[in-house]
């Protein structure tokens, strides 16, 4: 094989990978799953603070309490 076919070769091949990397598409994919898994976690949160919120006054108001005893 001459040289500047085996370039040429090395160039296509070179070209095919790089196309897999855009095919794929996996670079972003880590980021967006977590920025998903924050959201998720903090509407629980939002949730879980407004469903117990009577509960979460009076542990605070015992806490405080017990803090000012000492």
């Amino acid at each position: 094989m001459r040289r500047d076919t085996r370039t040429w070769w090395q160039g296509v091949a070179s070209r095919l990978r790089g196309w897999g990397r855009l095919a794929l598409g996996n670079e972003g994919q880590g980021t967006t799953e977590y920025a998903i898994l924050v959201g998720v976690l903090v509407i629980i949160a939002i949730v879980a603070v407004t469903s117990f919120k009577g509960k979460l006054q009076e542990l605070w108001s015992s806490i405080a309490t017990g803090v000012n005893g000492l």
